[in-house]
């Protein structure tokens, strides 16, 4: 009896045929603007939020995955936010944080498909405190230095 669904590969309605797409576009959304030094979002002169173009959007992904506990909040997949919490106290050297902190930024934003690259990674140490930046490159070759901290 022959199948009633059949399996040529055919391309049904207005669907398209993805089949021999070179490579999938990554897309570039917008988002709310966020002030994270003053932990609100940022409101227009009207009183309305104001909106992040598609760049600045990608950056406050990149600045909220960084310091969002990995595993900590059930709203979000098991590949979103970091682990840099966990290097708190551990009492490793300064050589071996370091390596682990690029490790677990470089992982954290290479989970979303616009980030391209992460490096240039740059450390201050305050006592057990360590700041970091480093560069961080988007699949369009758009760039911005992220700053953060580990206490």
């Amino acid at each position: 009896m022959p199948s009633l669904f059949p399996e040529t590969g055919m391309v049904w309605g207005d669907e398209e045929d993805l089949s021999g797409a070179a490579s999938e576009e990554v897309r570039f959304g917008r988002s709310w603007r966020y002030d994270y030094d003053a932990g609100d979002f940022v409101l227009t002169p009207s009183g309305k939020v104001a909106t992040a173009d598609a760049h600045e959007a990608w950056v406050q992904w990149c600045i909220k995955a960084v310091k969002t506990p990995r595993y900590r909040h059930v709203i979000y997949s098991r590949d979103y936010g970091s682990e840099l919490e966990d290097l708190i106290g551990q009492g490793d050297s300064r050589g071996v944080m370091e390596s682990e902190i690029a490790r677990m930024v470089t992982e954290t934003l290479l989970a979303d498909p616009r980030t391209d690259a992460v490096d240039q990674f740059i450390f201050d140490w305050d006592r057990e405190q360590c700041g970091f930046t480093c560069r961080v490159m988007s699949v369009q070759d758009e760039m911005f230095i992220l700053e953060s901290e580990v206490i």
